[in-house]
């Protein structure tokens, strides 16, 4: 197809879409994303309608357009892409479409009303893309575009979506094509992230006719026979512009100027009222009626209703009729109903020029008249915004119940903007409490700081109920540790405890107070605050959510210190309900939090109830897949599941999805509490894996190692780090860090050394250097384990001990290291003990079965030490 003749010079950019839409509709239909930038005027939006005409018979094309005056409309951009899509199927095929990301998704494109709980913001984006990839998967071998207009002044949550979308291109047969004002969208926060970095991607940036171009520009319009210098003064007045240049030539037609040098004169002022000032004057001149309709044809902004124009201008329906014929005879306005401005240059010099004190008086009887029609407060909250305050006490419920309309549907960057501009009204003193405490529950998944700044100012007004109070100060600290400010959660929460009165809500004050004393990777007193932690909860039989909350915290804290592992299973056991967490103690219940289920596994799992922890962290990625938590809970819940693998033993499953829970991280932020859990479990793996140069990779990426974070990490991270540095044979490096990782350890009475793997690798890394340290340091350890009592830890504990027993004592304990494994779920120790059994016994059975076992957990290098032993065996037979 050829190109309009009004694309002038624009041969590379349409080459550039030619190319993407033929690999598109090729035969490995390779999706991409096409991006087109440059200044107001210079040909975006016709680039695109030539692109969209060029791929109309060969793709299925969605557009969409961002405007001005709607960048704060959530999913504003997306919806207009999507809708007319799904409006063509029947109510069942589209449930069907979204399958189990209807509740999730469905509310944020406005197809129905939300039920469900507060979608994670990273849930919905989840749930539009694969909305958007059954949708092109239905296209019957045509690939589907989708065009984007006006990119800078996209909405946040569509912005954040196409980031997303766009970096899995390469996997769908789609092609973006985006088009936007670079200094606009560079301006704002959202575009840091949007499509950045995309392996398909290609950028091109529009440039200013040439004048050439502009003369051949100006003879289509005027006639062959305009002449060189008047041709090259509107050059010259429009700077090349596209927009400009078509825009003068139609004053010159009106005006009926004779296109030769005696006119060109008068083109820099015919120039300037098409833009600015100049139009502003031009729509003057139309009467005082289409001047007020084009004024609320601009604060409305886009897909402007004719019949709400006419209520905001006060006018009626004849006279908008009047004004809208006027306004398109004029090049102001094209369409009926929805009208359009012709072009964004238009719509933001009529907006502007509209008087301040008017202005935010039309946006203010908008949202009256968007709040009479029945479209409710999120629909009216884009002009709520505008409006100046005014101690309006009814302004201020409204702004709040959008607030809460834009929560349910994913995007509380809309609600936190609604809650700030009530907050200036400002509220009644009783009500302004609430309204923080609801600001800090808007935020805390987007900026834990910004959460704490709230809480904090809601905790120190009056007006704060007594319930709201307890969870305003459990939310406070749980953003603190979000922060790595757990030292301030402990004594927030100890402070609100004080004050507050024996009850449930003391309760869970004091779990909370406990739970982030714990995780502090120092503390203080940590056997004294294990022993007030057991004087608490030993006693309790579980019969309500708060005994069981402190049950699972003791049972960690148990965990840590290696107490009896029989002791720790019946206090998991009295925290739960006939085995699976109580209701509102769930894994997406927001009363208690996710830690408490991820504590109880997690302690399942270091004492050797791997299924009953499997069973939990099953449980935890199906509730955050139902309840749209793609963000960083599922990403932890997939490193929980990491965590299991890698005590059974199976590496390769380990290793899978702990870089699953990374990669899922990744899409969230950088430096977030499950990075450094991930990152360590993933160290530990490939360490088991004997891939050390790739946990050495992972450790880089991840910046994992000093300064560790306030939080403790799962495993001890500085256990794992000796680790890694032994295997790299950094041995000086090594012992500097696992002594550092005893002392911190040892004063808080942690000797689980399945958790804490300090001693037997310290030992192992003194055995020649310095033997009787080394060996009274596996004898104590030893202690622990037999202390401990899981066939783990004794049969690590005995594996070590064995290093510096003489070979007829250390061949029989590494037989008891077997046997007590034999008896564990740790298949990746047992291989290890088989290897140094079957050497010590110069035994090739044992060896080869340790082969065996090692080959299935993925311990490739274990696998060859087990053989080659074997082979120097046989050898020397």
């Amino acid at each position: 197809m050829k190109p309009s003749r009004l694309l002038y010079e624009r041969e590379p950019e349409l080459a550039a879409a030619a190319q993407a839409v033929d690999a598109l509709c090729g035969a490995q239909a390779a999706g991409g994303l096409l991006i087109f930038s440059g200044e107001a005027g210079i040909g975006k939006t016709a680039l695109l309608t030539e692109i969209q005409a060029m791929a109309a018979d060969r793709c299925t094309v969605w557009s969409a357009r961002g405007g001005e005056t709607v960048t704060s409309v959530p999913f504003h951009v997306v919806r207009q892409l999507l809708q007319p899509a799904l409006e063509q199927l029947p109510t069942d095929d589209v449930r069907a479409l979204f399958g189990a990301w209807y509740e999730i998704a469905a509310p944020a494109l406005g197809l129905v009303e939300p039920t469900g709980p507060q979608p994670d913001p990273q849930g919905v984006r989840d749930g539009l893309d694969w909305v958007v990839s059954r949708l092109a998967s239905r296209l019957s071998h045509r690939p589907l575009l989708l065009v984007i207009d006006d990119a800078h002044w996209a909405d946040g949550e569509s912005l954040a979506w196409l980031a997303s979308f766009t970096a899995r291109l390469g996997e769908l047969p789609v092609l973006v094509v985006q088009a936007h004002r670079p200094e606009e969208l560079a301006a704002r926060e959202a575009a840091r992230t949007a499509a950045g970095g995309h392996p398909a991607q290609v950028r091109v940036a529009l440039r200013a006719l040439t004048p050439d171009a502009t003369a051949e520009l100006v003879r289509v319009g005027l006639g062959e026979h305009a002449d060189d210098p008047f041709c090259r003064e509107v050059w010259a007045v429009t700077g090349g512009n596209p927009y400009e240049a078509v825009e003068l030539v139609a004053k010159v037609q009106d005006r009926e100027l004779a296109p030769l040098e005696e006119s060109a004169g008068l083109l820099r002022e015919l120039g300037a009222s098409a833009r600015g000032s100049g139009l502003v004057a031009r729509l003057e001149r139309l009467g005082t009626n289409a001047n007020r309709f084009a004024w609320a044809a601009a604060v409305l902004g886009t897909d402007i209703s004719q019949d709400l124009a006419a209520t905001l201008a006060g006018m009626s329906p004849a006279e908008a009729a009047d004004c809208t014929a006027r306004l398109r005879e004029a090049r102001i306005v094209t369409g009926f109903d929805p009208l359009e401005f012709v072009h964004p240059l238009i719509a933001t010099a009529v907006y502007r020029s509209i008087p301040p004190a008017t202005r935010t008086a039309m946006h203010g009887r908008a949202a009256w008249a968007i709040t009479r029609a029945g479209l409710g407060p999120a629909a009216a909250s884009r002009h709520l915004l505008e409006v100046h305050p005014d101690d309006d006490q009814e302004l201020v419920e409204q702004l709040r119940a959008a607030a809460n309309q834009h929560l349910a549907v994913g995007a509380p960057e809309a609600a936190r903007r609604c809650l700030e501009r009530a907050l200036q009204e400002p509220p009644l003193p009783d009500t302004r409490a609430t309204l923080l405490y609801e600001l800090g529950c808007a935020t805390l998944l987007s900026s834990p700081p910004t959460t704490v700044q709230h809480l904090r100012a809601a905790l120190d007004l009056p007006g704060l109920a007594d319930g709201l109070r307890v969870d305003a100060t459990f939310r406070l600290a749980a953003a603190l540790s979000h922060n790595n400010q757990l030292k301030d959660a402990a004594l927030a929460l100890a402070a609100e405890a004080e004050r507050t009165a024996p009850g449930p809500g003391l309760m869970r004050l004091q779990a909370a107070h406990f739970l982030w004393e714990g995780m502090q990777a120092t503390e203080e007193d940590g056997p004294g605050r294990s022993r007030r932690l057991a004087a608490n909860a030993d006693h309790l039989t579980g019969r309500d959510n708060a005994e069981r909350a402190l049950l699972t915290l003791r049972a960690f804290d148990a965990m840590l210190r290696g107490e009896n592992s029989q002791l720790i299973v019946d206090l998991c056991e009295r925290a739960l309900v006939n085995g699976h967490p109580a209701r509102g103690l769930g894994w997406t219940d927001t009363e208690w939090g996710f830690e408490l289920p991820a504590l109880l596994g997690i302690t399942y799992a270091f004492t050797d109830q791997l299924d009953r922890a499997e069973e939990l962290f099953g449980e935890a990625v199906r509730a955050f897949e139902i309840s749209g938590w793609s963000g960083a809970h599922l990403a932890f819940a997939h490193t929980l599941l990491g965590l299991v693998n890698r005590r059974r033993g199976r590496l390769a499953e380990a290793e899978g999805f702990l870089r699953e829970g990374l990669r899922l991280a990744d899409r969230v932020g950088s430096g977030l509490p499950v990075h450094w859990d991930a990152a360590c479990l993933l160290i530990d793996t490939l360490l088991a894996r004997g891939r050390v140069t790739e946990a050495r990779k992972v450790a880089d990426q991840y910046d994992f190692g000093l300064p560790y974070p306030s939080a403790m990490v799962l495993p001890d991270a500085p256990c794992v780090r000796g680790r890694l540095l032994l295997a790299e044979g950094r041995m000086k490096e090594a012992v500097t860090e696992l002594e550092a990782a005893g002392l911190a350890l040892e004063p808080r009475g942690r000797f689980n050394g399945i958790w804490g793997p300090w001693a037997g690798d310290l030992a192992r890394a003194l055995a020649d250097e310095d033997p009787g340290r080394a060996a009274q340091i596996a004898n104590s350890a030893r202690v622990h384990a037999e202390r401990f009592g899981t066939e783990t830890a004794i049969g690590e504990a005995l594996r070590c001990v064995s290093l510096f027993a003489r070979p007829e004592e250390a061949a029989h304990l590494l037989g008891e290291a077997v046997r007590h494994l034999e008896a564990s779920p740790s298949g990746y120790e047992l291989a290890r003990a088989l290897v140094d059994h079957g050497i010590a016994t110069r035994s090739p059975r044992e060896l080869a079965r340790a082969h065996k076992l090692a080959t299935a957990c993925g311990a490739e290098s274990l696998a060859t030490r087990a053989q080659q032993a074997r082979a120097s065996i046989r050898s020397t037979e």
